[in-house]
């Protein structure tokens, strides 16, 4: 898969994990697995990309005395899982166009 492709589709992966609720690297990382492989080293700079873009907001908590980082979806995330919705829509016309041999 081309590597610009994935690290968008990683990108909308990773807010729509956390789109109905709050959550941390790990649990992310498991809840991405049965779909797409992710390791931590990819998730973390990702995290950190989307938080600085405005599409995630972050807060930190003690839990089992250790800091975690929460990460919670903001509108703007929520509107570039939208617009990805869209595009894959059109990706899906173009595919069939393709498979089905052009123009035939």
């Amino acid at each position: 898969m081309d590597a610009q492709l994935k690290k968008g589709l990683l990108e909308v992966c990773v807010l729509a994990a956390i789109r109905e609720e709050e959550s941390y690297g790990y649990k992310i990382i498991s809840d991405l697995t049965p779909y797409i492989e992710i390791s931590e080293s990819t998730l973390y700079p990702i995290l950190r990309r989307l938080e600085s873009g405005g599409m995630l907001t972050a807060r930190t908590e003690a839990y089992n005395g250790r800091l975690r980082k929460y990460f919670r979806i903001t509108q703007l995330g929520t509107a570039k899982i939208n617009e990805f919705v869209e595009a894959m829509e059109q990706f899906k016309v173009i595919s069939d166009f393709i498979t089905r041999g052009g123009g035939v």
